[in-house]
């Protein structure tokens, strides 16, 4: 655990700014004035006018100085240590992401392969998401070249262009570290020139994204007029599993809908066909024929509904201000209208239809 600033010895701040101002010693060391200062209370830009080091490379420096401190606990190669020593800390900042072991494997292999910073960027990046698997790929080690080969690999097989693919080969090839990670990127060599094997097609697949794309499937009670006791009749359905699946032997028929608000909370839905006549209000433009939805479950009078009522016995939809003195078999949830068909002779329609 870092000690409180309280218990640290106090730093002279002017000798560390000098310092830094003759850039003298190496840039480890400088990453690390960087940071004594800061923990001191200076701000960066206060650093920044004192020594001219900028705040972004301060960051770099410190966060590449803490990275070459973690691998020197882990070891390293003298070649290694010493390169670094001298130079690098760019590359050393992108390994801030690694583990402290993954770190010191990484730089070893970066010194030996002197590669840059952009490397180290990309490297440390694959290596990364390769050290999240439970075991390594078959033909690749726990290693970081063997980790950027992997991904090289990954690449090779998802290209079709056979320029880009040789590309990416040699890529692979020039990263990998052991045989078998070679092995296994040679095999995608030799396979340039084997026959394409036609691919499977793509699946047709669909998903649905809405409330209102699951159907709502209502048993047909029949056709006004319909008598009082067909309405009882009517089995109540249940729809089951993520596609509303309904398994029913009524004979009556079906009817379904998309699945709006008001007829998923419908409970007990019966559906019956007939015209505006049966229906206690007239519209302008009626269409031929509509569908009237009840639901059984709702028998409980309010002011605010329709409901279906007995008749002679027959089925009669009404409205009523106070309690009816009949029982009550429904309550109207919705009455459905077919499309209207548009007639190009009307100036109406086609205004409608663009809108």
């Amino acid at each position: 655990m870092t000690e409180s600033t309280e218990n640290q010895s106090p730093i002279d701040t002017e000798a560390l700014l000098l310092m830094l101002r003759r850039k003298e010693g190496n840039w480890v060391g400088w990453g690390k004035a960087c940071q004594q200062l800061q923990k001191a209370g200076l701000n960066p830009q206060d650093i920044f006018e004192g020594t001219g080091f900028e705040p972004i490379q301060q960051n770099q420096i410190i966060v590449g100085a803490q990275v070459f401190d973690s691998m020197i606990r882990v070891g390293i190669a003298p070649a290694t240590e010493a390169h670094y020593q001298r130079m690098g800390s760019d590359s050393l900042y992108e390994l801030r992401i690694l583990s402290h072991e993954d770190r010191a494997a990484t730089a070893d292999y970066l010194c030996n392969r002197n590669i840059d910073s952009a490397g180290s960027k990309e490297i440390a990046k694959a290596f990364k998401e390769f050290s999240y698997m439970r075991q390594p790929p078959d033909g690749f080690t726990h290693h970081p070249g063997d980790a950027i080969a992997y991904q090289y690999w990954r690449y090779i097989k998802q290209q079709v262009d056979l320029t880009e693919k040789t590309r990416l080969i040699a890529r692979g090839l020039m990263f990998a570290h052991s045989q078998e990670a070679r092995s296994q990127i040679e095999k995608l060599l030799t396979s340039l020139t084997a026959p394409s094997q036609k691919l499977a097609p793509a699946l047709p697949i669909y998903r649905l994204e809405s409330d209102e794309e699951l159907p709502r499937t209502i048993p047909l009670a029949g056709m006004f007029p319909v008598s009082s006791s067909v309405l009882a009749d009517v089995p109540q359905i249940s729809a089951t599993g993520s596609f509303q699946i309904i398994k029913n032997n009524w004979a009556g028929g079906w009817v379904t809908f998309p699945g709006w608000g008001v007829l998923c909370k419908a409970e007990d839905p019966v559906a019956i066909i007939g015209d505006l006549e049966n229906l206690p209000f007239k519209m302008s433009n009626q269409p031929p024929e509509t569908i009237v939805v009840l639901d059984r479950s709702v028998t409980e009078w309010n002011e605010f509904s329709y409901f279906a009522i007995d008749r002679d016995g027959k089925i009669a939809i009404e409205w009523f201000d106070t309690v009816p003195d009949v029982p009550i078999l429904a309550k109207l949830v919705l009455v459905i209208h077919p499309k209207r068909p548009i007639d190009p002779d009307n100036p109406k329609d086609l205004w409608e239809l663009e809108d």
